[in-house]
């Protein structure tokens, strides 16, 4: 599997493009443009088909279709139709991929295809930038939060930590009495499900751990703030039971856990939601408060077979009327627009003050996921090396002793 991602990174982006397969020059007549996106929630499709069909008014020749790939695989599948000469027009590229895409040479500049690049928070498009141009526009900056099941916690008889409470330990034991007391499930990370390792940089982050050094060359699972945070972790699911054991599939969307991290993209989930629901930060840890943002990115692929047109949708989709309208999902990069009365209005079922204290300060002051250059290939030695951890009688420093064994050559590359 290794080997397999290793090759598809070095060819799809890393080196011979031209080598990967050809693309065939844009002719006259109707564009399709395929842009692909790991979301196939139907509120999410439904506002990028009512953008693609307002464009079309303007452009009648051009049409546009979004293809949801499984979040899981969904980076390996886009640099498979790369290599294979199959290259959407336009993807949705996730932060942890967007070192390898931005420094390929695989994506087209965007700097004169998005309005007001000046409005960009320097922050926000740090991560997409190379030798100064912008390859790919972050629509999506968002922090992740805790969505809380009021009803769950006061059936539990547990009051949800405020202020100062809202810790770890705090959030931790809250979650592990709920889950005894109601049969339910307590706390879930979201798209976890003991498989993407990056999202637990939400819980390890609050311990100061970092997954490698900010120069990318030097590992971090081995120290002392690493092995702290996970063996709180360890102990959340196998003893205090706070968090569902692996196998245990639990949604609490549908009810069936008492909190879950996750991002606002998130929230049109609850619009029908049986339980009465908030959203708070995540919870503070030994470090102190912070905040872990996710970021989608959207670049056009230099061997998708209409980069042109692609690029001129993409200035449409990114338009500041049209970031508007994504930000009820997906925080936008625009300053402008980072404020708790523009958020409310895209977001009616969040509360000015949650869009404040989650989204508006959690860009602030937060870090994005881990991110790095080969990231296909270090993710799946990450995920292999930390399979371990996840029984009863783990040897963590071991575990993550040999994490470090497993992604220290390839941090170095």
């Amino acid at each position: 599997m290794r080997r397999t991602l290793a090759a598809i990174s070095v060819c799809a982006l890393l080196g011979s493009l031209t080598a990967c397969g050809g693309d065939e020059p844009e002719a006259g007549g109707p564009v399709t443009l395929r842009m692909t996106t790991w979301s196939a929630n139907p509120a999410h499709v439904e506002l990028f088909n009512s953008i693609a069909a307002e464009y079309s008014k303007t452009k009648p020749d051009v049409s546009v279709t979004f293809e949801a790939l499984p979040l899981e695989n969904y980076t390996t599948t886009v640099t498979t139709q790369i290599a294979g000469g199959n290259a959407p027009d336009i993807a949705w590229i996730l932060e942890g991929a967007a070192p390898d895409f931005v420094a390929s040479g695989a994506l087209t500049p965007l700097d004169d295809s998005i309005e007001n690049t000046a409005d960009l928070a320097p922050a926000a498009t740090a991560l997409w930038k190379k030798d100064g141009k912008l390859m790919g526009y972050p629509f999506s900056t968002s922090p992740f939060g805790v969505f809380v099941n009021n009803d769950l916690l006061k059936q539990a008889g547990q009051t949800l930590p405020a202020g100062a409470d809202w810790t770890w330990a705090n959030a931790v034991a809250a979650a592990s009495a709920t889950a005894a007391k109601t049969g339910k499930q307590g706390l879930v990370i979201r798209d976890f499900d003991y498989k993407e390792w990056s999202n637990l940089a939400t819980v390890f982050r609050g311990w100061g751990a970092d997954a490698w050094t900010a120069d990318g060359k030097t590992c971090g699972f081995d120290q002392q703030p690493m092995v702290d945070a996970m063996t709180f972790l360890h102990k959340a699911i196998f003893t205090d039971k706070a968090l569902p054991a692996p196998g245990v599939a639990a949604d609490f969307f549908a009810g069936e856990s008492a909190m879950t991290i996750a991002q606002i993209s998130r929230a049109s989930l609850l619009k029908e939601a049986k339980f009465g629901w908030t959203l708070v930060p995540l919870p503070a840890g030994p470090s102190g408060e912070y905040s872990v943002i996710g970021q989608g990115g959207l670049g056009v692929m230099k061997k998708g077979k209409n980069a042109a047109a692609a690029a001129e949708f993409v200035k449409f989709f990114t338009s500041p009327d049209n970031s508007t309208k994504l930000a009820q999902f997906f925080p936008p990069p625009r300053q402008s627009q980072l404020n708790a009365d523009t958020l409310a209005k895209a977001n009616p079922l969040l509360k000015p003050e949650q869009l404040q204290d989650v989204v508006i300060d959690g860009i602030a002051t937060g870090v994005v996921k881990p991110s790095h250059t080969g990231s296909a290939e270090i993710s799946q030695a990450v995920r292999s090396a930390l399979d371990p951890m996840w029984k009863p009688d783990a040897d963590i420093p071991g575990v993550l002793r040999g994490v470090c064994t497993a992604i220290q050559p390839l941090l170095a590359k």
